[in-house]
Protein backbone atom coordinates (compact mmCIF):
# COMPACT_ATOMS: atom_id res chain seq x y z
CA UNK A 1 0.00 0.00 0.00
CA UNK A 2 2.67 2.42 0.78
CA UNK A 3 5.26 1.36 -2.56
CA UNK A 4 3.74 4.65 -4.24
CA UNK A 5 5.65 6.41 -1.95
CA UNK A 6 9.17 4.60 -2.14
CA UNK A 7 8.60 1.52 0.38
CA UNK A 8 9.32 -2.08 -0.15
CA UNK A 9 7.21 -4.73 1.86
CA UNK A 10 9.65 -5.16 4.36
CA UNK A 11 10.13 -1.50 5.25
CA UNK A 12 5.93 -1.13 5.16
CA UNK A 13 6.11 -3.87 7.40
CA UNK A 14 8.70 -2.79 9.73
CA UNK A 15 7.17 0.37 10.02
CA UNK A 16 3.71 -0.80 10.78
CA UNK A 17 5.35 -2.84 13.62
CA UNK A 18 6.95 0.09 14.83
CA UNK A 19 4.15 2.74 14.61
CA UNK A 20 1.88 -0.49 16.43
CA UNK A 21 4.96 -0.75 19.40
CA UNK A 22 5.33 2.81 19.62
CA UNK A 23 8.89 1.98 20.24
CA UNK A 24 11.25 -1.38 20.09
CA UNK A 25 14.37 -2.81 19.76
CA UNK A 26 15.77 -4.43 16.77
CA UNK A 27 15.71 -7.79 18.19
CA UNK A 28 12.37 -7.52 19.00
CA UNK A 29 10.99 -6.18 16.18
CA UNK A 30 12.86 -8.89 14.11
CA UNK A 31 10.97 -11.49 15.89
CA UNK A 32 7.82 -9.92 15.70
CA UNK A 33 8.08 -9.41 11.80
CA UNK A 34 9.94 -12.68 11.29
CA UNK A 35 12.77 -11.55 9.97
CA UNK A 36 16.87 -11.78 10.91
CA UNK A 37 18.21 -8.63 12.59
CA UNK A 38 20.42 -7.69 10.14
CA UNK A 39 17.51 -6.94 7.56
CA UNK A 40 15.71 -5.66 10.15
CA UNK A 41 18.19 -3.02 11.45
CA UNK A 42 18.55 -2.63 7.32
CA UNK A 43 15.03 -1.98 7.30
CA UNK A 44 14.95 0.71 10.10
CA UNK A 45 17.45 2.35 8.66
CA UNK A 46 15.89 2.86 5.25
CA UNK A 47 13.02 4.27 7.57
CA UNK A 48 14.98 6.40 8.82
CA UNK A 49 16.33 7.91 5.80
CA UNK A 50 12.17 8.30 4.43
CA UNK A 51 12.02 10.54 8.20
CA UNK A 52 9.57 7.61 9.11
CA UNK A 53 11.71 6.59 12.22
CA UNK A 54 14.82 7.44 14.60
CA UNK A 55 16.78 6.08 17.12
CA UNK A 56 16.17 6.93 20.73
CA UNK A 57 17.90 9.14 22.48
CA UNK A 58 18.07 7.28 25.49
CA UNK A 59 19.10 3.94 23.73
CA UNK A 60 20.70 3.54 20.43
CA UNK A 61 19.23 0.27 19.81
CA UNK A 62 15.68 1.27 20.56
CA UNK A 63 13.91 2.82 17.68
CA UNK A 64 10.81 5.24 17.74
CA UNK A 65 8.33 5.27 14.81
CA UNK A 66 7.68 9.06 13.48
CA UNK A 67 4.29 10.22 13.43
CA UNK A 68 2.17 8.86 10.20
CA UNK A 69 0.15 12.17 10.03
CA UNK A 70 3.45 14.46 9.77
CA UNK A 71 5.88 11.93 7.79
CA UNK A 72 3.53 10.21 5.47
CA UNK A 73 2.26 13.67 4.60
CA UNK A 74 5.49 15.15 4.34
CA UNK A 75 6.45 12.23 1.81
CA UNK A 76 3.11 12.09 -0.11
CA UNK A 77 3.96 16.12 -0.78
CA UNK A 78 7.12 15.12 -2.15
CA UNK A 79 5.87 12.82 -4.42
CA UNK A 80 3.11 15.11 -5.78
CA UNK A 81 5.68 17.50 -6.47
CA UNK A 82 8.06 15.02 -8.36
CA UNK A 83 4.73 13.74 -10.21
CA UNK A 84 3.80 17.50 -11.28
CA UNK A 85 7.15 18.08 -11.95
CA UNK A 86 7.19 14.86 -14.42
CA UNK A 87 3.79 15.52 -16.18
CA UNK A 88 5.52 19.24 -16.98
CA UNK A 89 8.25 17.51 -18.49
CA UNK A 90 6.14 14.95 -20.29
CA UNK A 91 4.24 17.67 -21.48
CA UNK A 92 7.16 19.57 -22.83
CA UNK A 93 8.52 16.70 -24.34
CA UNK A 94 5.23 15.64 -25.95
CA UNK A 95 5.49 19.39 -27.76
CA UNK A 96 8.44 19.01 -28.54
CA UNK A 97 7.91 15.74 -30.33
CA UNK A 98 4.30 17.28 -32.44
CA UNK A 99 6.62 19.79 -33.60
CA UNK A 100 9.58 17.71 -34.98
CA UNK A 101 6.62 15.25 -36.03
CA UNK A 102 5.57 17.71 -38.10
CA UNK A 103 8.35 18.57 -39.90
CA UNK A 104 9.52 14.63 -39.92
CA UNK A 105 11.14 13.55 -43.16
CA UNK A 106 9.28 11.34 -45.24
CA UNK A 107 10.96 8.00 -44.25
CA UNK A 108 10.72 8.69 -40.66
CA UNK A 109 6.81 8.89 -40.80
CA UNK A 110 6.78 5.21 -40.56
CA UNK A 111 8.31 2.44 -37.72
CA UNK A 112 8.99 -1.09 -38.28
CA UNK A 113 8.87 -2.79 -35.21
CA UNK A 114 9.84 -7.01 -35.11
CA UNK A 115 9.95 -9.31 -32.83
CA UNK A 116 6.36 -10.38 -30.21
CA UNK A 117 8.41 -8.69 -27.89
CA UNK A 118 9.07 -5.42 -29.07
CA UNK A 119 5.40 -5.41 -31.11
CA UNK A 120 3.80 -5.96 -27.47
CA UNK A 121 5.75 -3.24 -25.94
CA UNK A 122 5.53 -0.53 -28.25
CA UNK A 123 1.38 -1.11 -27.93
CA UNK A 124 1.32 -0.77 -24.41
CA UNK A 125 3.38 2.66 -24.69
CA UNK A 126 1.21 3.62 -27.60
CA UNK A 127 -2.14 2.92 -25.48
CA UNK A 128 -0.83 4.63 -22.23
CA UNK A 129 0.66 7.09 -23.60
CA UNK A 130 -2.58 8.31 -24.96
CA UNK A 131 -4.32 11.24 -23.16
CA UNK A 132 -8.00 11.43 -25.68
CA UNK A 133 -8.85 8.65 -27.32
CA UNK A 134 -7.75 4.62 -28.30
CA UNK A 135 -9.77 3.22 -31.16
CA UNK A 136 -9.00 -0.48 -32.50
CA UNK A 137 -10.24 -2.96 -34.30
CA UNK A 138 -9.69 -5.96 -33.43
CA UNK A 139 -9.38 -9.43 -35.56
CA UNK A 140 -10.09 -13.37 -34.38
CA UNK A 141 -6.73 -14.03 -34.68
CA UNK A 142 -4.69 -10.39 -33.76
CA UNK A 143 -1.33 -10.05 -34.02
CA UNK A 144 -0.67 -6.82 -32.63
CA UNK A 145 -2.69 -7.75 -29.84
CA UNK A 146 -1.34 -11.26 -29.28
CA UNK A 147 1.98 -10.50 -27.48
CA UNK A 148 0.36 -8.62 -24.71
CA UNK A 149 -1.35 -10.36 -21.65
CA UNK A 150 -5.09 -10.29 -21.25
CA UNK A 151 -5.51 -7.97 -18.54
CA UNK A 152 -2.46 -5.48 -20.94
CA UNK A 153 -4.81 -6.19 -23.31
CA UNK A 154 -8.13 -5.13 -22.25
CA UNK A 155 -6.95 -2.90 -19.78
CA UNK A 156 -8.33 0.70 -20.35
CA UNK A 157 -5.24 2.88 -19.27
CA UNK A 158 -5.17 6.35 -18.36
CA UNK A 159 -8.44 7.93 -16.96
CA UNK A 160 -10.66 10.07 -19.51
CA UNK A 161 -9.11 8.13 -22.25
CA UNK A 162 -12.17 7.26 -24.68
CA UNK A 163 -11.71 3.69 -25.59
CA UNK A 164 -13.83 2.76 -29.26
CA UNK A 165 -13.52 -0.75 -30.08
CA UNK A 166 -14.93 -2.94 -32.97
CA UNK A 167 -14.11 -7.02 -32.98
CA UNK A 168 -15.27 -9.32 -35.52
CA UNK A 169 -18.24 -11.68 -34.78
CA UNK A 170 -15.55 -14.86 -34.54
CA UNK A 171 -14.05 -13.41 -31.20
CA UNK A 172 -17.50 -13.97 -29.81
CA UNK A 173 -17.31 -17.59 -29.74
CA UNK A 174 -15.93 -19.48 -27.12
CA UNK A 175 -13.02 -20.85 -28.90
CA UNK A 176 -12.04 -17.54 -30.36
CA UNK A 177 -8.88 -15.18 -28.95
CA UNK A 178 -9.47 -12.94 -27.57
CA UNK A 179 -12.89 -14.48 -26.44
CA UNK A 180 -14.12 -12.01 -23.85
CA UNK A 181 -15.28 -8.34 -24.54
CA UNK A 182 -16.72 -8.14 -21.39
CA UNK A 183 -13.77 -6.41 -19.44
CA UNK A 184 -13.51 -3.95 -22.10
CA UNK A 185 -17.63 -2.86 -21.54
CA UNK A 186 -16.99 -3.54 -17.90
CA UNK A 187 -15.06 -0.70 -17.66
CA UNK A 188 -16.82 2.02 -19.71
CA UNK A 189 -15.05 1.13 -23.53
CA UNK A 190 -17.26 1.61 -26.10
CA UNK A 191 -17.53 -2.00 -28.09
CA UNK A 192 -19.07 -2.64 -31.37
CA UNK A 193 -18.94 -5.76 -33.47
CA UNK A 194 -19.43 -6.31 -37.15
CA UNK A 195 -19.28 -9.79 -39.46
CA UNK A 196 -15.61 -9.38 -40.34
CA UNK A 197 -12.87 -6.46 -39.66
CA UNK A 198 -10.87 -5.62 -42.73
CA UNK A 199 -7.71 -5.37 -40.80
CA UNK A 200 -6.32 -5.53 -36.84
CA UNK A 201 -5.66 -1.46 -36.21
CA UNK A 202 -4.81 0.78 -33.34
CA UNK A 203 -5.04 4.45 -33.50
CA UNK A 204 -3.85 6.96 -30.69
CA UNK A 205 -5.28 10.46 -30.21
CA UNK A 206 -5.21 10.13 -34.23
CA UNK A 207 -1.77 11.09 -34.26
CA UNK A 208 -0.74 7.45 -34.14
CA UNK A 209 -1.37 4.44 -36.06
CA UNK A 210 -0.10 0.43 -35.43
CA UNK A 211 -1.05 -2.20 -37.62
CA UNK A 212 0.44 -5.89 -38.08
CA UNK A 213 2.79 -6.50 -41.64
CA UNK A 214 3.22 -10.40 -41.18
CA UNK A 215 0.13 -13.03 -40.48
CA UNK A 216 0.75 -15.35 -37.15
CA UNK A 217 2.24 -17.56 -39.12
CA UNK A 218 5.69 -15.48 -39.78
CA UNK A 219 7.41 -13.24 -37.16
CA UNK A 220 5.44 -10.61 -35.43
CA UNK A 221 5.80 -7.38 -37.03
CA UNK A 222 4.28 -4.09 -37.31
CA UNK A 223 4.22 -0.70 -38.62
CA UNK A 224 4.00 2.68 -36.78
CA UNK A 225 2.61 5.23 -38.33
CA UNK A 226 3.16 9.29 -37.04
CA UNK A 227 1.96 11.36 -39.66
CA UNK A 228 0.91 11.69 -43.50
CA UNK A 229 -1.70 10.55 -45.61
CA UNK A 230 -1.25 6.90 -44.44
CA UNK A 231 -2.44 7.65 -40.93
CA UNK A 232 -5.56 9.75 -42.23
CA UNK A 233 -6.57 6.71 -44.81
CA UNK A 234 -5.88 4.37 -41.57
CA UNK A 235 -8.05 6.80 -39.05
CA UNK A 236 -10.78 6.84 -42.05
CA UNK A 237 -10.35 3.07 -42.35
CA UNK A 238 -11.49 2.75 -38.74
CA UNK A 239 -14.07 5.43 -38.66
CA UNK A 240 -15.90 3.73 -41.78
CA UNK A 241 -15.60 0.84 -39.78
CA UNK A 242 -17.22 2.09 -36.97
CA UNK A 243 -20.40 3.05 -38.70
CA UNK A 244 -21.41 -0.09 -39.78
CA UNK A 245 -20.62 -1.91 -36.52
CA UNK A 246 -23.19 -2.64 -34.42
CA UNK A 247 -23.03 -1.66 -30.27
CA UNK A 248 -22.40 -4.71 -27.81
CA UNK A 249 -23.66 -3.86 -24.10
CA UNK A 250 -22.89 -6.05 -21.11
CA UNK A 251 -26.23 -7.46 -19.66
CA UNK A 252 -27.28 -7.63 -15.99
CA UNK A 253 -25.93 -11.19 -15.81
CA UNK A 254 -22.67 -10.17 -17.34
CA UNK A 255 -23.41 -11.87 -21.07
CA UNK A 256 -22.69 -9.81 -23.58
CA UNK A 257 -25.34 -8.88 -26.04
CA UNK A 258 -26.07 -7.45 -29.80
CA UNK A 259 -27.62 -4.49 -30.31
CA UNK A 260 -30.01 -4.55 -33.50
CA UNK A 261 -29.34 -1.92 -36.38
CA UNK A 262 -31.46 1.49 -35.20
CA UNK A 263 -34.42 2.22 -37.03
CA UNK A 264 -36.76 5.23 -37.44
CA UNK A 265 -39.49 5.19 -34.85
CA UNK A 266 -43.11 5.22 -35.80
CA UNK A 267 -43.22 9.52 -35.40
CA UNK A 268 -39.98 9.63 -37.98
CA UNK A 269 -41.94 6.99 -40.57
CA UNK A 270 -45.19 8.97 -40.54
CA UNK A 271 -42.67 12.64 -41.32
CA UNK A 272 -41.01 10.70 -43.61
CA UNK A 273 -44.51 9.49 -45.59
CA UNK A 274 -45.87 12.82 -45.16
CA UNK A 275 -42.08 14.25 -46.93
CA UNK A 276 -42.48 11.39 -49.66
CA UNK A 277 -45.76 12.64 -50.30
CA UNK A 278 -44.84 16.07 -52.03
CA UNK A 279 -45.15 17.91 -48.50
CA UNK A 280 -43.02 20.82 -47.27
CA UNK A 281 -41.64 20.92 -43.89
CA UNK A 282 -44.66 23.27 -42.79
CA UNK A 283 -47.35 21.34 -43.88
CA UNK A 284 -46.17 18.42 -41.64
CA UNK A 285 -45.93 20.10 -38.92
CA UNK A 286 -49.47 22.11 -38.99
CA UNK A 287 -50.78 18.29 -40.56
CA UNK A 288 -48.97 16.52 -37.31
CA UNK A 289 -49.68 19.19 -34.76
CA UNK A 290 -45.74 19.28 -34.52
CA UNK A 291 -43.50 22.57 -33.93
CA UNK A 292 -41.44 22.61 -37.10
CA UNK A 293 -37.77 22.63 -35.40
CA UNK A 294 -39.21 19.45 -33.95
CA UNK A 295 -39.75 17.90 -37.35
CA UNK A 296 -36.83 19.18 -38.71
CA UNK A 297 -34.94 17.71 -36.10
CA UNK A 298 -36.49 14.62 -36.70
CA UNK A 299 -35.69 14.91 -40.78
CA UNK A 300 -32.10 15.80 -39.88
CA UNK A 301 -31.92 12.63 -37.05
CA UNK A 302 -33.40 10.55 -40.34
CA UNK A 303 -30.38 11.80 -42.44
CA UNK A 304 -28.02 11.02 -40.31
CA UNK A 305 -29.53 7.52 -39.70
CA UNK A 306 -29.04 7.05 -43.10
CA UNK A 307 -25.93 8.19 -43.56
CA UNK A 308 -26.96 10.84 -46.19
CA UNK A 309 -26.59 14.98 -46.80
CA UNK A 310 -29.34 15.64 -48.90
CA UNK A 311 -33.00 14.99 -48.64
CA UNK A 312 -33.11 13.50 -52.22
CA UNK A 313 -30.64 10.67 -50.60
CA UNK A 314 -32.80 10.38 -47.61
CA UNK A 315 -35.78 9.30 -50.03
CA UNK A 316 -33.57 6.84 -52.20
CA UNK A 317 -32.03 5.64 -48.46
CA UNK A 318 -35.56 5.08 -47.21
CA UNK A 319 -36.79 3.29 -50.09
CA UNK A 320 -33.58 0.71 -50.18
CA UNK A 321 -33.67 0.18 -46.63
CA UNK A 322 -37.14 -0.42 -46.61
CA UNK A 323 -38.73 2.19 -44.71
CA UNK A 324 -40.76 3.33 -47.17
CA UNK A 325 -42.87 -0.34 -47.14
CA UNK A 326 -42.73 -0.50 -43.28
CA UNK A 327 -44.75 3.29 -43.30
CA UNK A 328 -47.00 1.48 -45.32
CA UNK A 329 -47.80 -1.67 -43.12
CA UNK A 330 -47.77 0.65 -40.18
CA UNK A 331 -50.18 2.72 -42.13
CA UNK A 332 -53.25 -0.25 -42.53
CA UNK A 333 -54.67 -1.74 -45.47
CA UNK A 334 -57.05 0.99 -45.90
CA UNK A 335 -54.01 3.41 -47.39
CA UNK A 336 -55.28 5.63 -44.21
CA UNK A 337 -51.57 7.22 -44.36
CA UNK A 338 -51.20 9.55 -46.88
CA UNK A 339 -47.84 9.73 -49.22
CA UNK A 340 -46.20 6.87 -51.79
CA UNK A 341 -45.47 4.30 -48.92
CA UNK A 342 -48.84 3.38 -49.43
CA UNK A 343 -48.48 2.06 -53.12
CA UNK A 344 -44.70 1.16 -52.40
CA UNK A 345 -45.20 -2.80 -51.58
CA UNK A 346 -47.39 -2.86 -54.89
CA UNK A 347 -45.51 -0.25 -57.43
CA UNK A 348 -41.42 -0.28 -56.50
CA UNK A 349 -40.10 1.40 -59.25
CA UNK A 350 -42.93 3.87 -59.42
CA UNK A 351 -42.77 4.27 -55.67
CA UNK A 352 -38.35 4.90 -55.93
CA UNK A 353 -39.29 7.64 -58.85
CA UNK A 354 -42.14 9.19 -57.06
CA UNK A 355 -39.94 9.36 -53.85
CA UNK A 356 -36.85 10.51 -55.76
CA UNK A 357 -39.67 13.91 -57.06
CA UNK A 358 -41.48 14.21 -53.49
CA UNK A 359 -37.88 14.60 -51.89
CA UNK A 360 -36.76 16.87 -54.38
CA UNK A 361 -39.83 18.68 -53.72
CA UNK A 362 -39.13 18.78 -50.15
CA UNK A 363 -35.70 19.99 -50.37
CA UNK A 364 -37.29 23.32 -51.82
Amino acid sequence: MLGAIGLDARQESAYRALVALGAAEVADLAHRLALPEAETERALRLLEHHGLAARSSARTDRWVAAPPGVALGALLTRQRHELEQAELAAALLARDYRTKAAELPVHDLVEVVTGAGAVAQRFRQLRLGASDEVCALVTGSPVVLSGADDEARLRTGPSGVTYRVVVERETLTPAARPAEVSPWLGRGAQVRVVERVPAELVVADRTLAMAPLTGRGSQAAALVVRAGGVLESLTGLFEAVWREALPLRLGGDGAVTEDGPAGPDAADLEILSLLLAGMTDASVAKQLELGLRTVQRRVKGLMELAGVTTRLQLGWHAYDRGWVARSADESGADGSSPGVSATAGTRPRAAAAEAEGAAAAAAG
